[in-house]
């Protein structure tokens, strides 16, 4: 355990003695089943677990609650969230959710949906403060506290992995001291945070750029590129008003959608990323990213979008998305500018309806076809054989107008001199 001794500066942070009831956001980890008995010990509080139910599949929810129940919790609570949560991917899905290169914001937009139902679930328990799992280094411990003490300011927070100083090894040790099952051994030091949006992969060789992560020992959802199958797989995806309803002609509620897509996108190993990317707080990392239904979706999505929308609009969406993209990520969901960029959003989704096909195969995704009531495509202009819809003649007196500018300045002044 490290010597150096955490010093709580921020007023939202919870002292000893301070509180007698800690709601702790538990997924059944390494990291919070310590925590469970650590903040028994060090703060000398009642807690109460909540595991909340956001489409992962890896876990147990009723062995995690069992779990959290056997460490010491006076109660353990497991919320289902997953139609709330489908509705933050529909806005994924509606603003082509991507931040640095393929990265669809799985793990962001959990930490609002987790935020806003342990904030619900603090008031009902009379839980004064609440714990979570995120490191002094990452991006999830400015995420959840932000997001917490601006839906309810009078919460406070406690950090234990930010406060404790132990390694992974160190838990590891402490775990076996307390009798404390976990999955994790030094051999598989790989953790993972899962939804139905995203499944993010970190530790181990992933952390060093320079290191190729084995990722047959790391994928949990996807096949490998080179274990995809080897015939290429259609989807067809309907949409309204920039949702998917519909998947190969069976209409679907969103969530049951998101999860079927993982499913047959895993097959052909799509949606698998590695990327190194900017955290919030500075420091640059890399992470394994598995979003096959995301990335399906989002391809699918900016096609069809892009068909029914002018250049004007077009160019200034990419804009919004990428602005959208970093404000959620940096923990800003709450921030007014997001009301007003979802508002944008929403407006010019009003027209993506239409139909999608989709090709898969071998970890790449192609948008084969698209077809909408709102296209903007006409085949009698578009067209390279003979038509009198395009007026030809006007062409030239086009471009002599568009060029003027340019061959104006080049002629006043030689830029290439």
């Amino acid at each position: 355990m490290s010597d150096t001794t955490y010093k709580k500066i921020a007023s939202h942070e919870a002292r000893k003695g301070e509180f007698s009831k800690c709601l702790l956001l538990y997924s059944g980890g390494l990291d919070t089943s310590v925590m469970l008995k650590w903040i028994q010990e060090q703060y000398e509080a009642d807690v109460i677990a909540l595991t909340i139910n956001i489409g992962q599949t890896a876990d147990d929810l009723v062995a995690i609650k069992e779990k959290a129940i056997q460490l010491g919790a006076k109660d353990a609570i497991v919320y289902d969230a997953k139609e709330e949560f489908a509705d933050l991917c529909a806005m994924a899905i509606k603003a082509n959710a991507d931040y640095q290169g393929g990265y669809a914001l799985g793990c962001p937009l959990g930490r609002v949906m987790i935020s806003q139902v342990a904030v619900e679930i603090a008031k009902k328990t009379g839980c004064e403060v609440i714990a979570h799992g995120a490191t002094g280094k990452g991006n999830d411990q400015v995420r959840f506290e932000s997001y917490v003490t601006t839906l309810d300011p009078k919460l406070k927070i406690i950090a234990p992995v930010r406060e404790w100083g132990m390694g992974r090894d160190e838990e590891l040790a402490y775990a076996a001291k307390n009798n404390i099952p976990v999955k994790q051994t030094k051999d598989s030091p790989y953790s993972y945070d899962e939804n139905m949006w995203a499944n993010t992969g970190e530790g181990g060789e992933i952390e060093d750029p320079k290191l190729i992560p084995p990722l047959k020992n790391i994928l949990q959802w996807c096949k490998t590129k080179e274990e995809a199958k080897d015939e290429a797989g259609i989807l067809e995806i309907e949409f309204k008003k920039g949702i998917p309803t519909s998947l190969n002609g069976s209409s679907k509620k969103l969530s049951d959608l998101i999860m079927e897509c993982n499913a047959i996108g895993a097959e052909h190993g799509v949606g698998v990323f590695h990327l190194i990317e900017d955290r919030l707080i500075g420091l640059k990392v890399r992470g394994i990213y598995e979003n096959p239904a995301a990335s399906i979706l989002i391809a699918a999505h900016q096609n069809l979008e892009q068909l029914v929308s002018t250049r004007e609009e077009n160019e200034m969406k990419r804009f919004i998305d990428t602005k959208w993209a970093y404000l959620t990520y940096d923990a800003r969901w709450f921030e007014p500018t997001m009301h007003h960029i979802h508002s944008y959003i929403d407006s010019q989704n009003e027209k993506v309806t239409g139909t999608v096909k989709v090709k898969l195969y071998k970890g790449n995704i192609d948008v084969v076809a698209v077809e909408s009531p709102y296209s903007l495509f006409d085949a009698d202009l578009a067209t390279f054989d003979k038509n009198a819809a395009f007026n030809q003649n006007a062409s030239a007196g086009f471009i002599e107008l568009w060029n003027l500018p340019q061959k104006t300045a080049r002629q006043s002044f030689n830029y290439e001199s």
